[in-house]
């Protein structure tokens, strides 16, 4: 994501830009390939959020890759499907008096998902094939770009080991499986938007950034990180519906429940408590370091686009708490913890754009 001025160099070599610092024409159509992308994943991870949230994602009980882009063509294959998901965990536990219809709802959801992950595949692949076969990528940039593709099979390997989970004896998938299937896609966005940015907007050599206000704004990039994984960890253990209150859990700054499990080290990831506590501390750092960025840059010179990014940063933090507090007073709605989700990876998009616009040239 940050290889610093080495990687820079690297890009500048495998694409030429003008004296300016703007792109050179051969490299927007790369640049615009990997946003979309980008656009393409972020779908995906919203998708994801729904799937989960409407108790989707045990719908279909096999991986197939290929044969599994084809849905039910008729009565018959419906059938044999629903007859596969009656001997699940969810179904005999759960769904038990879900009819044929009801099934089909919750497929579709899991069907979307699967088959939105074969398109951000094959988008990736096959332009990368063509400018690969013409040249206009090569040398540490393929490199990248080919790593970034082998990140998006183990994410699609990872997503089938995390349903596999929920297909045993409980009907619900590993949240630690679910928080590394989140994690590898914010994995695989970062240096795709990254990547493009570095296309778009090559290192200007005039451009002079205090180096504190650089690293500032890589901790911001792990911060918003870790919080998305924190916030993966709440829907995991549906934590989210517990403590629905603002800005007191219950009425306590520290819900006293925090560390009830023993040994203690499992209250980290399984006690309700504590998982959503740790969510909030995340949320009210970025609520202090975001504005406080901010106010720094703003008594600095910066580019314009140093600038912009600066203020698309603090909107957008302050977009993503508001979604956050009105899903959690509201009881986790499903519109509005699909947009807390879609707003996670928005933030973590600008504070790359921040990152980027800020690096020590």
């Amino acid at each position: 994501m940050s290889n610093g001025a080495t990687a820079e160099r690297e890009l500048t070599a495998a694409t030429p830009s003008n004296a300016a610092g703007s792109p050179a024409d051969g490299s927007r159509p790369i640049a615009v390939w990997l946003l979309i992308c980008c656009a393409l994943l972020f779908a995906l991870i919203v998708v994801g959020g729904v799937t989960r949230l409407t108790h989707s994602g045990l719908s279909i009980v096999e991986w197939q890759p290929l044969v599994g882009a084809v849905p039910p063509l008729n009565q018959e294959q419906w059938l044999e499907l629903f007859a596969k998901y009656k001997q699940t965990p969810e179904y005999r536990q759960v769904n038990f008096n879900m009819g044929l219809e009801e099934f089909k709802g919750i497929f579709w959801w899991e069907y979307f998902h699967r088959l939105l992950g074969r398109v951000v595949g094959v988008a990736f692949l096959l332009p990368y094939l063509v400018f690969l076969v013409r040249g206009k990528v090569r040398g540490i940039l393929a490199l990248k770009l080919a790593g970034i593709f082998v990140l998006g099979a183990l994410q699609g390997a990872m997503g089938w080991y995390m349903v596999k989970s929920g297909l045993v004896d409980n009907p619900r998938v590993s949240h630690y499986r679910l928080i590394a299937h989140l994690g590898l896609a914010f994995l695989i966005y970062a240096p795709m938007f990254w990547l493009a940015l570095d296309l778009l907007f090559p290192a200007a050599k005039s451009q002079h950034t205090p180096a504190r206000l650089g690293r500032f704004s890589l901790v911001l990039v792990l911060l918003v990180f870790l919080a998305a994984l924190s916030g993966g960890l709440v829907a995991g253990i549906r934590a989210g519906y517990a403590y629905n209150t603002f800005p007191l859990m219950n009425g306590a700054v520290v819900p006293p429940e925090i560390l009830s499990l023993e040994p203690w080290y499992l209250n980290l990831f399984n006690n309700m408590a504590l998982v959503q506590f740790d969510h909030r501390l995340l949320a009210w750092l970025l609520a202090l370091l975001v504005p406080w960025f901010w106010w720094q840059s703003m008594a600095i010179e910066l580019a314009p686009r140093a600038r912009l990014a600066c203020h698309v940063l603090l909107a957008l933090l302050a977009l993503q708490l508001a979604l956050g507090i009105a899903t959690l007073l509201l009881r986790v709605p499903i519109p509005l913890a699909a947009a807390h989700q879609a707003g996670a990876v928005l933030l973590f998009s600008g504070t790359l754009f921040s990152a980027h616009a800020l690096r020590k040239t």
